[in-house]
């Protein structure tokens, strides 16, 4: 016969409204209209929490970020630091070599070590005074004094002469 889930009529003559022997199941529509408003106060409590959530996390995530660029920065500094110090360390060991070069170069320059090289190494004497010739020099004087004044002429090149004879110096 007729579905009674969505008819209440009596399907005859009359028109009138039957009483159903059971309970009338309620509307599928009616059940979400009651249902959304429970739903919506229902969802706004998660949807606060979620955001509540949210900003945790995120403050969360900043503080980590912030944490990471500050360690990121001091072991930038120490690298830095610590090749600063190494250029420290190499800078004094070059000038302790350098005073030690420069103490060796004066006992080096010493006369008497040159001399004593100049015999072992290249063979070289002191002259004997068999080796010494003697000069005698007067003692005039050899060099002219500049008694005469000397004049010098200006030469002029050849553009300047021309200029002079246009200009009819």
């Amino acid at each position: 016969m007729a579905n009674y889930r969505y008819s209440r009529y009596q399907y005859e003559t009359s028109p009138r409204k039957l009483e159903p022997e059971y309970e009338p199941i309620e509307s599928p529509y009616k059940q979400k209209k009651k249902s959304t408003a429970k739903s919506k106060q229902e969802k706004v409590r998660p949807k606060r929490k979620l955001k509540s959530q949210v900003k945790l996390v995120a403050g969360i995530l900043l503080i980590f970020a912030g944490l990471l660029v500050i360690s990121y920065r001091n072991s930038l500094i120490n690298e830095s630091f610590s090749e600063n110090e190494g250029l420290k360390t190499n800078l004094a060991a070059i000038e302790k070599e350098n005073a030690q070069l420069r103490v060796n170069l004066e006992n080096n320059l010493n006369l008497s070590n040159i001399e004593k090289l100049a015999e072992d190494k290249l063979g070289m004497q002191k002259l004997d005074n068999s080796q010494k010739i003697y000069v005698n020099l007067d003692k005039k004087d050899y060099v002219e004094s500049a008694s005469e004044e000397v004049v010098m002429q200006d030469e002029k090149n050849w553009i300047q002469d021309l200029i002079d004879s246009l200009l009819g110096k």
